[in-house]
C-alpha cells in the first residue's frame, strides 16, 4: 500500500484543517516545499497536494506550489482543489502533477470530467469521493449533494475510473480512526450489504482506493492496508507527530 503524505494549501502555506471547516486552520509550515522535501529526504515517493483556496473559488489558485514542489523534489503529486476547466487541467499537468483529482467537476459537470479520463487516461486522473453521512459533498465540502457515495464511485468506475480518493469528512483531521466499515462497502461496490458481512478477499473489482481522513497511527495503516485499500493518505497525524518519519520509512 502507497504511503502518501498530504499537503494542503491556503495562502501558499501548508495547512490542515478538521472536517473541512475552514475557521479550523491550524499553519504547519510557511513554505509547503521545505515540508515536500522532508517527505521526500525520507524515503516517501507520492504526496497529495490540495489547493485548498482553489477548492473554495472553483478555480485553480496555487499552482505555484505545484511547481516548485514538481520541479525541485522527485515526489509523484497527485494535485486537487479548483480544477474545474480544460484551461485548469492543462495548467497543472503542465505545471508539473502526475494525476490530478476531480471531485466536484465529477458531479456539476460530468461531460468534462469524463473528457479529461478519455484524454489523459485513467492512471491519470483521480476521482474524489468526500462523503458526507454517505452522501457526496463538494465544493471543498461546503456543499451537499443527493448522490450517494458508494454508488457514485461505481458509477464512474463503469466509465473508466480506476483511482479513487475517498474522504469521510466527519473523520477527517479527528484523529480517530478512519471510516473502515465505508472502504469495505467500496471495495465490494455492494451498496446494500452490511459491512461485517463483506469478505474483502473477495472483491473482484479495479478499484484503486486511496482512503483519507482520520489515521491516527501505523496501526491504522495496517488495517487499511488489511482490507485491501491501495494508498492511504496521511496528514493530522503526521503534523501532530502521531506517526514519525521512522515509522513512515518502516512502513514503506
Amino acid at each position: 500500500m502507497r504511503i502518501i503524505p498530504a499537503i494542503d494549501i491556503i495562502d501558499g502555506k501548508c495547512v490542515r484543517l478538521s472536517q473541512g471547516d475552514y475557521n479550523q486552520k491550524t499553519v504547519y509550515n510557511e513554505d509547503p516545499l521545505e515540508v515536500a522535501k522532508e517527505f521526500e529526504a525520507n524515503g516517501i515517493q507520492y504526496l497529495h497536494l490540495v489547493d485548498l483556496d482553489g477548492a473554495k473559488s472553483a478555480h485553480v489558485v496555487n499552482w505555484k506550489v505545484l511547481e516548485r514542489i514538481a520541479s525541485q523534489t522527485s515526489l509523484k503529486v497527485d494535485f486537487g482543489g479548483g480544477v474545474k476547466t480544460d484551461e485548469d487541467i492543462k495548467m497543472v499537468f503542465e505545471s508539473g502533477a502526475k494525476q490530478v483529482t476531480g471531485g466536484s467537476i465529477a458531479v456539476k459537470d460530468s461531460d468534462t470530467f469524463e473528457g479529461w479520463i478519455e484524454k489523459y487516461g485513467s492512471d491519470n486522473i483521480i476521482l474524489g469521493a468526500d462523503a458526507k453521512d454517505g452522501m457526496i459533498a463538494t465544493h471543498g465540502w461546503l456543499e451537499s449533494s443527493e448522490l450517494e457515495v458508494v454508488q457514485f464511485i461505481k458509477q464512474w468506475n463503469k466509465k473508466g475510473i480506476q483511482y479513487v480518493i475517498c474522504t469521510d469528512i466527519a473523520k477527517d483531521g479527528m484523529l480517530q480512526g478512519p471510516s473502515y466499515n465505508l472502504y469495505r462497502r467500496i471495495l465490494s461496490i455492494e451498496a446494500g450489504k452490511a459491512a461485517d458481512q463483506i469478505i474483502p478477499s473477495a472483491v473482484d473489482n479495479d478499484i484503486k482506493l486511496i482512503a483519507s481522513g482520520g489515521v491516527a497511527s501505523v496501526k491504522d495503516l495496517h488495517s487499511l492496508r488489511e482490507i485491501g485499500c491501495e494508498g492511504a493518505i496521511v496528514g493530522k497525524a503526521f503534523y501532530e507527530g502521531r506517526i514519525s518519519f521512522k515509522e513512515l520509512r518502516e512502513f514503506v
